[in-house]
Order: structure tokens, then sequence, then C-alpha cells
């Protein structure tokens, strides 16, 4: 690279590089500073094993997705690429930012290798770790500007855009992929002109575009709280806080925002008024005007969030109604009678589900696709619905991801049992290669799939199974009036 040589290791065939530094490592008075460039190194970097992944505590999904545990630590500004080959190939460039509401995940993770489709597409793939939770997506003057989190994953494409010619990829063809807090931040990039000039490309995954952005002074009172659950009075004493102790405080303060039916997490973007304003989505729509564009969700996305959330689960019709009206209004018994038909059942934790996966996840992606159908520009739009037989958890919020990178070795997840080992194998072939076609050419058409037209006055929509379909309107979005 440009700052040193590197020296990663050869898994299954694929030149994998762990803990590949893209900034300075945010200690000391950088804890809340934006990314600092990184200083040219002599000899030979050790890049075959990961660094930490940044502090956090426990996904929320695991009762979904199964867990992980790796060490932590605030030296995390780091990359994780798989390639063919370090040569001068000029492959498509796959950047992965990872989900989990903006305080869990990291891009290092086995569930994320990019290992399969480096080794089955011929293209590199790079997952991207950032700062997370209070250290990244705080706001609170004279200790933290916001969207540090953000700016990391800016640097690390930036970065990537310039380094990534010498492991094999094409800084020309590059895809950014992200799922739920990481389809936001490509959301929120392509409202930025100075960070959507570096891709040409995007997967827009499960992005939460019914509770997008946090304003200044919101952002600010979850702030205070945390400083408050950490005793702290003084904004200096905030740089020699123990990262263990900023966990307790925000855990703390997001159990102060908890309610019933609200599944928005303490710490996402802020509109700051520079790096994101006030439309972010009619910004991402007019940033989306030269970018080939695939978006879509998942059928069941609640189902992560609700399955074991007893309060929802024990839910009264009259709980339930109420939560339509904050969102319907006088029509909230019709919608609560659609919803019924629509979920196939009255049960509040599934109506719940099914309405408010429409709320944060399904109409936004149907929204964006029309804005974008009506700019002549247009993108493909899908429904993940394979779901494992029987298993509660249906096409859950994440579901997608075991199969978009074929890595379902990796996964000891709940939301995959009693599943057939050959059918997961196949669709996991599918869709690999779906993303990676559409990495590759800009179109996700492929030889295992049908024709997948871009989305149109039709509504056309991929609904990915075993075997796939393509329906039009399956959200039955021109039948039922009420969502915009």
């Amino acid at each position: 690279t440009s700052l040193g040589r590197l020296a990663g290791a050869v898994e299954h065939s694929v030149c994998v590089f762990r803990g590949v530094p893209y900034a300075q490592a945010p200690v000391g008075a950088l804890r809340f500073a934006p990314p600092q460039a990184m200083a040219p190194w002599s000899g030979v970097r050790d890049a075959s094993r990961n660094g930490p992944i940044p502090p956090q505590p426990a996904s929320r999904l695991r009762a979904a997705m199964g867990d992980f545990d790796e060490p932590q630590g605030e030296d995390c500004l780091t990359l994780t690429i798989a390639t063919p080959a370090a040569d001068g190939a000029r492959r498509p460039v796959l950047l992965w930012l990872h989900g989990g509401a903006f305080w869990t995940g990291a891009g290092s993770l086995d569930w994320y290798s990019g290992v399969p489709m480096a080794h089955h597409n011929d293209m590199v793939v790079v997952g991207v770790n950032h700062r997370l939770g209070a250290l990244g997506f705080m706001h609170l003057p004279g200790v933290s500007p916001p969207n540090l989190g953000l700016m990391d994953q800016c640097a690390a494409l930036e970065w990537v855009a310039r380094e990534i010619a010498a492991f094999g990829g094409d800084p020309d063809n590059i895809t950014v992929a992200g799922q739920s807090a990481g389809g936001l931040s490509i959301l929120a990039m392509l409202a930025m002109p100075q960070v959507r000039q570096h891709f040409r490309r995007c997967v827009i995954q499960s992005a939460p575009f019914g509770r997008t952005l946090r304003d200044m002074p919101q952002a600010e009172r979850i702030a205070l709280s945390v400083q408050k659950h950490l005793g702290i009075t003084d904004a200096a004493q905030w740089r020699d806080a123990s990262v263990h102790d900023i966990g307790q405080a925000q855990v703390k303060a997001a159990r102060e925002l908890a309610a019933f039916a609200n599944t928005t997490p303490p710490f996402i973007p802020v509109i700051d008024h520079q790096w994101l304003g006030d439309e972010t989505i009619a910004a991402a729509t007019a940033g989306a005007a030269d970018k080939d564009v695939m978006v879509g969700y998942t059928r069941h996305e609640m189902a992560a969030f609700f399955a074991n959330d007893e309060a929802i689960q024990n839910a009264t019709s009259a709980q339930v109604r109420a939560v339509f009206a904050t969102k319907f209004g006088a029509a909230a018994d019709e919608a609560v009678a659609e919803y019924q038909q629509r979920a196939g059942s009255d049960h509040a934790a599934q109506v719940l589900g099914c309405m408010l996966g429409d709320a944060s996840f399904g109409t936004g992606v149907y929204q964006f696709a029309e804005r974008l159908h009506a700019t002549g520009r247009g993108a493909w739009v899908y429904r993940f619905d394979w779901t494992a037989p029987g298993n509660r958890f249906g096409a859950c919020h994440c579901i997608e991801l075991p199969f978009m990178f074929d890595t379902l070795t990796h996964w000891q997840a709940p939301m995959l049992e009693g599943a057939d080992a050959n059918e997961k194998s196949t669709v996991a072939a599918t869709v690999r290669n779906t993303w990676a076609a559409f990495a590759r050419h800009g179109d996700p058409n492929h030889t295992d799939l049908p024709h997948w037209p871009r989305h149109a006055a039709k509504g056309e929509t991929l609904l990915i199974n075993h075997p796939s379909s393509v329906h039009n309107d399956p959200a039955g979005r021109q039948r039922w009036k009420y969502w915009p």
C-alpha cells in the first residue's frame, strides 16, 4: 500500500488481510476526534490476524442470530480484505457495512467473511470496523461531535478507493453494501457529494427508513443521560473514563428510552447540518441519480425483535390499537383489520410485527424505489422470503446475511434451525451470485434467477426463496390507501 507493506494469509485459496488500519487508533486525545490519517510504517506489518472489534454490549438480536465473543478495544478502525490475489486484475469490489443498531457488530466477524464470494465470484470483499455506540454516535457539545462512526465509515471508503488496486480491486467499480444500520449509513453516504463520488453502486438491505435520524437536541439529551450514569461532572473526565464504564452507562441510558413496541436504538446518525441535513432521503435520492441501486427487506423483519418480547407477545387489543392510532389516527381500526389480513392472524405480535415491519423497513424501500423510478433511474427491489420450516423467527431481520455471504457454516443461528442443509446451500449460492452479479455489472440478473426487472409502475419485486420468483406489488401498496 502507499503506507507500507502488509503480510496477510491464504485461507481456502483466498488472500485475506486482517486488522488493516485505515485510520489512527481513536484513543487518548483522539477518543472523540474525527478519524485521523494513518502514518506510514516501515517494514512489513502483520495482517494475518483480526484486531479488536469495537467496544459494544451484547446484541439485542442474539436470540435470532446467535452470538459472538471477540476481543474488544478502541483500537478498532480496521478493515478485513479478501481477494483472489493481490495483483493488477482490477476486480469488482464490495465494501460491507454491518448492522447492529450502530452499537453492536463488526465487519471482521466470520459471519461476514468475504472468502466464499472472493473464491467463487472473483471479486474483492472488504469488511469495515468503526466506532459504535456512545464512542461513535454520541453528540455532546464540548465532548463529542456527532456522527464519528459515520466519519469512520467514510474514511474507510476513501482508503479503499485509494488503496484497493494493490489488492487486485478496481477503484472505479466499488459497490457499498450494508444491512440495517449499514443500510442507513449508505443512504447517508448517498446524500453526501464528497463521499458518494467514491462508489459506483449500492445495495441497501433492511435500512430503517422509518426511523432515520435524530435531531441534535434529542441526541444531546441521550448523551447527558449517559454522562449522568457515568457520574461525570467535567467534560475533561470523558477522555479518561473506562470503556467498560461508558458501556454500562449507555446501556442504562438505553433502558430509560425503552417503550412498548419501540425498537429505535439510542445512538443513530444525527442531523448536524454539516454531514447530514433534514431531508436525507430526498438528498439520497438525488445522490443516486448516477448509481446502480439494489434495495430490499425481509418479509418478517420484526420477528427478530418481537419473538422474545413478552410485552409484545402478551399485548392486549387495546395496546395494539394504540400503536396503530399513532400511525394512522382515525383510520386505526381499518388499519388493524388490514394488518390482521396481511398477517393471517389476529395475534398481537404478528399484527404489530407486520405493520411495524412495513413502517420501519418495507414502506421506505418501496418509496425509495418509486422515487428512483420517477427520476428515470430505477432500482432493483427484493424481499427475502425464505424461512426455515416451522421456525418462529420466519424471514426475520438479518436472515439474508448467511446466504448473501455464503457463510452458513459460521452461523449458529436459531433463525436457521429446522432447514434442510442442501436447500440452504442452494439458496446461499443463488443469493451470493446475485449480489456478486450486481457488484460486477450493475445488474443482479444471472442464470439461476427468473428475469428480474427494475422496480417500475407495476411494483416489480424479486421474492427470494426456494425457488425465487418475481411478483408485482407483493406488499399491497396499490391495494391499500393509507401508506403514502
